[in-house]
């Protein structure tokens, strides 16, 4: 994966660049770059991901408006971050409480289903190579797979539905299942493919990471 271009100063000016950046976030009428922008200083400066969490834990507690667009923007964020990042454990047992706490209070809510879905996201994240795409971003803002296109020798272009951690080797295994392959001695795997080289995924990549590389 290619290194971020961006240039960064001191952590703790990052930090401060990021709390604007959440002001600005809760009044954005189209809050996907600016979510993408947080996401990407945090791939590049991971010592800012426990922060982000805990900004955004205080942004979604006693918030002005519950359920609010503001409101929904942060919970929308928090969803990203839980699909990309791991905080620490102390961190990460603070979120659980809050997650817990807004589901208890706000029940069928928005804010509680966007709790539901981190708490079950934070359960399978390892790490990502690169941030979400655009489109991932928009898919979690409303808690939706993706849809992605593989095209199969000798077959049709096949629409697999993924999440942010859905791996090549799972969509290798499911295409054998729907093409009636599953008792074939051959091997499978999925590439990908550029106007320069083609080169075959590694079966515990992570697809939402190749559809950011197309990006």
């Amino acid at each position: 994966v290619a290194p971020s271009s961006r240039s960064y100063t001191t952590l703790r000016d990052e930090a401060v660049k990021i709390f604007n950046s959440l002001q600005q976030l809760e009044s954005e009428w189209d809050p996907v770059p600016l979510m993408q922008g947080i996401l990407q200083t945090c791939l590049d400066l991971p010592p800012l991901v426990d922060e982000i969490y805990c900004q955004l834990v205080k942004q979604t507690t006693e918030p002005p408006a519950p359920g609010g667009q503001g409101d929904l923007h942060y919970w929308q964020l928090l969803t990203c971050m839980s699909c990309t990042f791991l905080p620490s454990p102390p961190v990460l047992r603070f979120l659980r409480f809050h997650l817990d706490r807004t589901e208890s209070r706000f029940p069928a809510s928005e804010m509680a289903k966007y709790a539901c879905f981190i708490r079950e996201a934070l359960r399978k994240t390892k790490g990502r190579e690169c941030v979400p795409s655009l489109e991932e971003i928009l898919m979690l803002m409303q808690r939706q797979e993706m849809i992605c296109t593989v095209h199969c020798p000798g077959a049709p272009a096949c629409s697999v539905a993924i999440s942010s951690h859905t791996t090549a080797e799972e969509v290798a295994q499911e295409l054998v299942s729907r093409l009636g392959l599953s008792q074939s001695p051959n091997l499978f795997a999925l590439y990908e493919q550029s106007r320069r080289r083609e080169q075959p995924v590694g079966n515990a990549t992570l697809l939402a990471d190749v559809l950011t590389r197309f990006e």
